[in-house]
């Protein structure tokens, strides 16, 4: 997270979003309120991290096929689609009106409707398609790492199917198909053993 491919196009970084989580403090408070960039990796920095504590606070020293790449791979992805992308049309009533949003802004909306399954984390997640034009067909793509214990079909299709409810309500994009494929498992926390406390004669 320290690298400077980190850095995102308002000119902060992942790191210093991290920091501010975990000190509280931050160079630009009022660039960090208005910063949509920055509010949205805020908001999946912290849904990555409670599920990393979870997995952490448990002794699970390597989480995914043995590693912790998947953690990286995440932060890699997250670090692209914070960046703006492609502006999307939006309808308006008023034709002298210009309305659109980013494709960024959808790519974080996807990954926070994925983050909020339990056990889960978003990986790749990309709109294909031309999302320029209006009305055009668009695949929604997400990758999955997933906890081990949780079922994968089923939180592939709960996932399909909370993405294409949100999808439909908060953008106006003409979706033609939602892909999940789960690319991680994930190790199961350990339960944490009771201390156990023997009696003094």
């Amino acid at each position: 997270m320290t690298r400077p491919s980190d850095t995102l196009d308002c000119g902060h970084s992942l790191a210093e979003l991290s920091a501010y989580l975990d000190t509280g403090q931050f160079d630009d408070p009022g660039h960090l309120q208005a910063c949509p960039e920055c509010q949205a990796g805020l908001a999946s920095l912290r849904r990555l991290s409670e599920l990393g504590n979870d997995l952490l606070q448990s002794d699970v020293a390597e989480a995914g096929s043995g590693n912790d790449d998947w953690m990286q791979t995440i932060l890699d992805n997250l670090r692209l689609e914070l960046r703006p992308g492609r502006s999307i049309p939006l309808l308006s009533n008023n034709p002298h009106d210009t309305l659109w949003e980013t494709e960024g802004a959808v790519s974080a909306l996807i990954r926070s409707v994925a983050d909020s399954l339990p056990g889960t984390a978003a990986g790749k997640c990309r709109l294909l398609g031309d999302i320029t034009t209006p009305m055009a067909g668009v695949t929604v793509e997400v990758e999955l790492a997933v906890v081990y214990g949780h079922s994968l079909e089923e939180r592939a299709a709960t996932l399909r199917q909370e993405l294409a409810k949100t999808l439909a309500v908060q953008t106006e994009m003409t979706i033609e198909a939602i892909n999940i494929t789960v690319t991680d498992v994930l190790e199961p926390p350990r339960p944490i053993s009771p201390s156990i406390t023997e009696e003094q004669p």
